[in-house]
């Protein structure tokens, strides 16, 4: 690294428009918050990964029935000249649902979370080491691996952990939590770019896009998976897909409004969503994460969700008890 580099890292002697910059972009970063938030966003990820991994523990051990030449891998696995041994992939198969159970609990988050993180990552990439990248898990690994570096996402909400005073807003919750949510907006940004880029104006007026839809779903039906029946159907109104091209490219380009927060930031949820369902609804292409709400999780106050919130909100009549207090015990000789 230069001198020159080093000094604007550092912020020594760089200009003080820099200066300004890069403190602006600390203070955002570290901002505090409660711990509490970034406790939900574990459970939140946790219990998905869970979900996740046991739904789609079949289909990772059947890859050890894959045929070696069909392997090309990507990513970590890039290295490995042949595919990993079968045991091994039934290990880390079997493994993953109980680590994510445990990211869940946070027990042992210092230790159990990153392993989590390396056996999700593993196995994600293995599903796309077989001849076709698939995108729809990689903000879940994201998400998995940013709690895997912050200690502190166990501070709260976490099993074995002994109760204490809540512990106040501090920078170390707050930044894993403004992290997710930036690698939320470059994903959706850098989908939106590389759209511009290589379609261009040919995608704006939705022809790329009805192309697309149509190769994606006959392919699918020549293969004998499953396909959507909506898409084939819209392909032969070419007008319907100008306005859904720009509408894609908008909703991805303008993922960092989700970073303004209050209106703007549910806005652009509400928005994303809705383009993941019509994902779904034209291509059958099911982008889970996005679609279970936990990928947008980051940008709210998730401490709101946690149980002692509720309990205050809660007005009950005089004279009644929740159904599951327990009644109060007669007082001897009352």
């Amino acid at each position: 690294m230069t001198g020159a580099m080093e000094q604007v890292v550092a912020g020594l002697d760089a200009p003080p428009p820099a200066r300004r910059a890069l403190a602006r972009v600390e203070g955002w970063l570290l901002a505090p918050a409660p711990p509490a938030r970034l406790a939900v966003l574990r459970v939140l990820v946790g219990a998905y990964v869970t979900v996740w991994s046991l739904a789609r523990l079949p289909a990772h051990v059947d890859h050890t029935g894959q045929a070696a030449d069909r392997w090309d891998p990507v990513g970590v696995l890039a290295p490995l000249g042949a595919p990993p041994p079968g045991a091994v992939v039934v290990v880390a198969a079997a493994v993953a649902p109980v680590l994510a159970l445990l990211v869940t609990l946070g027990w042992r988050h210092r230790l159990v979370t990153p392993a989590a993180a390396v056996v999700v990552l593993g196995l994600a990439t293995l599903d796309s080491s077989w001849g076709q990248v698939f995108h729809t898990e990689n903000l879940m690994v994201l998400h998995l691996g940013i709690l895997a570096l912050a200690p502190a996402a166990a501070d709260a909400l976490a099993v074995g952990r002994r109760a204490g005073p809540p512990a106040a807003p501090d920078g170390r919750y707050g930044w894993p939590l403004r992290l997710a949510a930036l690698v939320v907006v470059l994903t959706y940004l850098v989908t939106g770019l590389a759209k511009v880029r290589m379609g261009g104006l040919d995608w704006v007026d939705g022809d790329t896009l009805r192309h697309i839809v149509a190769h994606d779903n006959l392919r699918k039906a020549l293969l004998g998976d499953a396909y959507s029946p909506v898409g084939p159907a819209l392909v032969a109104h070419a007008w319907l897909f100008a306005p859904l091209a720009v509408a894609t490219v908008v909703v991805e380009l303008g993922a960092w409004l989700a970073l303004l927060g209050g209106r703007w930031r549910t806005a652009w949820v509400v928005t994303a969503w809705i383009f993941h369902a019509g994902v779904l609804a034209l291509m059958a292409i099911v982008f889970a994460y996005p679609l279970s709400g936990v990928a947008f999780a980051p940008f709210f106050r998730l401490e709101r969700l946690r149980p002692s919130a509720w309990r205050g909100r809660l007005r009950l009549p005089a004279g009644r008890r929740p159904c599951w207090a327990p009644a109060r015990r007669a007082r001897a000789g009352g």
